[in-house]
């Protein structure tokens, strides 16, 4: 196990070109989040993409070629500006975490995720979002991701963001077979895993890879951050909940209002008829007088 300082913008450099398809990442990844068995849905022979036990896997690509999906922890996360209650949070050293007390379930996060990250763990009684957390707990203590550690073809490599984009350009430098990008230094405002790969994963590529017939109308600029797109409709939700609240204060006091005024105006209950006054009781002086 290797000792790393705290880097200033944790990143993970993964090279595809190396990836063997082994999953001894993701399953370090499901023992040091203590993630258990897959649990495959009714008629799925085996889990391979992302869910509730599986923050992580691998993509089996056309051509041999495997691909690591995680969460991207980007630099100006959609899912934060979307949560309505902070339990999505930008951590002060970069990983995006999600504190699961705060959370009251709107999966808001999920959508607003141009990676199609977070899962919901609808098994639980009381549900949660799971999503890689880049192993804040242990990077916080110096120790480099599980998966890192994990990796036996040195694909993932942890560091400094800065310093593993120079690493990313100089193979790129020498080797033609890469496209030569550094996926995730730009899209959506630059992300903390980079890909290198001889095959293209920009946005719109991750996109396809689960929407084939996606319109190229509909992708978002792969430059700008998304919270810029998120908040054109979450600024509007204070508004909405104050001016809703108004109008249920409002009516709650016309339908009370109305209701005391109906019965103060009721007339008085009639009288019970139901006995005369041959009924009534006769007390022992009224038999006195009688005899």
């Amino acid at each position: 196990m290797s000792d790393y300082s705290l880097p200033k913008t944790p990143a993970i450099l993964i090279d595809t070109t190396l990836c063997t398809g082994c999953e001894r990442c993701v399953k370090a990844c499901k023992l040091e989040n203590g993630l258990g068995p897959d649990r495959p849905w009714r008629g799925q022979e085996a889990v391979d993409g992302l869910s509730a036990t599986r923050l992580s896997t691998i993509l089996r690509r056309p051509g041999d070629r495997f691909v690591r999906q995680q969460c991207r922890h980007c630099l100006e996360p959609a899912c934060v500006s979307a949560c309505l209650v902070g339990a999505m949070q930008k951590t002060p050293e970069g990983p995006v975490i999600y504190d699961a007390d705060r959370c009251m379930g709107c999966r808001y996060c999920l959508a607003a995720c141009p990676y199609g990250i977070p899962r919901y763990d609808w098994d639980r009684a009381a549900p949660e979002v799971r999503k890689c957390t880049l192993c804040y707990p242990r990077i916080i203590e110096g120790k480099a991701p599980a998966c890192v550690e994990a990796c036996p073809e040195g694909a993932l490599e942890y560091g400094d963001r800065d310093d593993l984009l120079t690493t990313a350009r100089r193979r790129l430098e020498t080797n033609p077979d890469y496209v030569q990008e550094v996926f995730g230094k730009y899209e959506v405002g630059g992300t903390s895993v980079l890909y290198i790969s001889d095959v293209r994963l920009d946005l719109a590529a991750w996109l396809r890879m689960w929407q084939p017939d996606v319109d190229d109308r509909a992708l978002p600029d792969p430059t700008k951050p998304l919270p810029e797109r998120t908040w054109a409709s979450l600024k509007k939700v204070p508004p909405v909940i104050v001016g809703m609240a108004g109008l249920m204060g409002g009516i709650h006091w016309i339908i009370g209002r109305r209701m005391k005024l109906a019965a103060q105006n009721a007339p008085p209950p009639a009288p019970d008829e139901t006995q005369d006054d041959d009924s009534t009781p006769k007390t022992q002086g009224d038999k006195d007088d009688h005899a």
